[in-house]
């Protein structure tokens, strides 16, 4: 499963914004804070990412409310899970069992 990590600020209307889209469509996210981790935020500011929220996949990152990276994300994780084999049912215990 993809890993997604949902860097915000305090009081910040886009990281507000971006949680209401996540959990709307029923992404799973970890949150960490940008307040919390000033060596987060120079290696953001290094790459380019200026503002809040940073959203962290395996594969991509970006700063903002941006929604049509949020629905491309919802796409490819509703993608991923239809291509995943289906578990096979259990077979139960009981079943396997003689009785004596």
């Amino acid at each position: 499963m993809m890993q997604i990590t949902l860097w915000r600020k305090p009081g910040c209307v886009q990281c507000d914004m971006t949680e209401r889209e996540f959990n709307k469509r029923g992404i799973i996210y970890q949150v960490k804070r940008l307040d919390r981790s000033p060596k987060a935020v120079e290696r953001f500011l290094a790459m380019g990412l200026l503002s809040a929220p940073i959203i962290e996949t395996d594969t991509k990152r970006w700063s903002g409310f941006r929604l049509e990276k949020i629905k491309s994300l919802d796409s490819y994780l509703k993608s991923e899970r239809n291509t995943q084999p289906k578990p096979q049912p259990m077979v139960q215990v009981a079943d396997e069992v003689e009785d004596e």
